[in-house]
C-alpha cells in the first residue's frame, strides 16, 4: 500500500490554480520517490535513474511558471525568489550526482531533502508572492480576485482566497 510523505493541505495552497496544480504534482513526485524506498539498492537506483529526469523537467517548468508570473506582476521579491530557485537546482544536481556515484546519499535521504525544501519553500517563500498578488488583484463580479496582464499565460491569474 502506498503511503504519503507529504500530504497536500490548504496551508500549502497559494490560491493560484496553475501554481497549486504544479505544487500538487511536485508533492506527488516526492511521495512516489518515498514509496520506492525499498532498501534494495539496485532497485532504488534503477527507479531513481528512470524518474529523475522527469522530476528535473517538472521543477524547471514550475520555476519558469512562477518566475514568469513574478516578472509580469513586477513582484519586488523576484530576485530573492529566483536565487532560491537557482540554489535549489544546484543543490539538487549535486545530490543527484552524489546519489548516482553511490556517495553518502540514499534514496531516502534524497527524498527527505526534496520534502523539506518543498514544504519550506511553498509554505514560506511562495506565500510572499501570494500575499502580494492578493494586494494588487481586483475583485471581479463573480467574486474572484484577478490580475490581468498580457504577459501572463492566459492573460489572467485567478486567485482563490
Amino acid at each position: 500500500m502506498d503511503s504519503e510523505l507529504v500530504t497536500w493541505n490548504n496551508t500549502l495552497s497559494c490560491g493560484i490554480k496553475i501554481v497549486d496544480d504544479q505544487h500538487k504534482g511536485l508533492v506527488s513526485l516526492v511521495n512516489d520517490l518515498f514509496n520506492h524506498v525499498t532498501g534494495d539498492d539496485r532497485e532504488e537506483h534503477e527507479y531513481f535513474n528512470k524518474i529523475i529526469h522527469e522530476m528535473v523537467d517538472y521543477v524547471k517548468v514550475h520555476f519558469a511558471t512562477e518566475e514568469k508570473i513574478m516578472i509580469a506582476t513586477k513582484f519586488d521579491g523576484y530576485a530573492e525568489h529566483k536565487k532560491a530557485h537557482d540554489k535549489f537546482v544546484l543543490n539538487t544536481v549535486d545530490n543527484i550526482k552524489d546519489y548516482q556515484a553511490g556517495k553518502k546519499l540514499s534514496l531516502s535521504a534524497f527524498t527527505k531533502f526534496l520534502k523539506d525544501w518543498i514544504l519550506s519553500h511553498i509554505a514560506v517563500m511562495d506565500k510572499q508572492y501570494f500575499h502580494y498578488f492578493v494586494k494588487i488583484a481586483t475583485r471581479k463580479q463573480d467574486g474572484r480576485l484577478t490580475i490581468t496582464t498580457d504577459d501572463v499565460e492566459h492573460s489572467h491569474i485567478h486567485i482563490e482566497v
